[in-house]
């Protein structure tokens, strides 16, 4: 009888548990994406300001147009 009755409240205290945390694999993507789109802003606007990305565009155009002459 004593068994059951701490069955049941390990089970209602652990049930509890998994219901908070929930959402906490959604608040870590969320995190996850706002950094990595952090490190994208910041990547393209080093790249645009030192004209990197023009020059590796003129470099793909130029190799390509040279793989095709």
């Amino acid at each position: 009888m004593a068994f059951r009755i701490i069955n049941k409240l390990i089970n209602k205290l652990t049930e509890r548990r998994r219901r908070d945390e929930s959402g906490q694999t959604t608040a870590e993507y969320a995190l996850v994406l706002v950094g990595a789109a952090t490190v994208a802003v910041l990547l393209l606007t080093w790249a645009t300001g030192s004209g990197r990305i023009a020059w590796l565009l003129d470099e793909m155009i130029d190799t390509i147009s040279g793989m095709i002459s």
